[in-house]
């Protein structure tokens, strides 16, 4: 049985629950977008810093000129990732991370063959990253403040 008048979602078992439950819905989303580009940062911060020098590794896994790959995954791991914690340009900073994690998933799962416990974890943010690619930003973002999204 679903509450048809709110918002399509289930009515909860514990209605009380829901005065707790529904506050936090937004601040649960803002967070979620909030930590996963702001660990995206961490993880691009040192590449940033040495832009070509993953060239090596972008060729090994057969994207060619390295030179040209290598500063494109450089800054959409670091700046896709800063995008994505403000809620700024969200669907397409978090869609180039989602190919970005996407291949990262091949290469530990099929390149490096550590099959799905290698991958797990490049699965699971490619996840959180294809839901913000798909959804957006939330009420709680730059996106929202200046009331356009891509």
């Amino acid at each position: 049985m679903t509450d048809t008048a709110a918002n399509n979602r289930p009515r909860a078992i514990l209605p009380a629950l829901e005065r707790i439950y529904l506050p936090l819905d937004t601040l649960a989303e803002t967070l979620l977008r909030i930590v996963a580009g702001l660990l995206l940062v961490t993880h691009g911060y040192g590449k940033i810093l040495d832009p070509f020098g993953a060239a090596g590794m972008v060729e090994g896994l057969g994207f060619y000129p390295g030179v040209f790959w290598s500063p494109l995954l450089s800054a959409t791991e670091f700046f896709g990732g800063i995008f994505i914690a403000i809620g700024f340009l969200t669907r397409p900073a978090a869609f180039a991370a989602t190919i970005v994690l996407l291949v990262t998933v091949y290469f530990h799962g099929i390149v490096q063959g550590q099959g799905l416990g290698g991958a797990e974890k490049s699965i699971l943010w490619a996840a959180i990253t294809f839901f913000f690619a798909i959804r957006g930003a939330n009420s709680q973002s730059v996106d929202a403040k200046i009331g356009r999204q891509f």
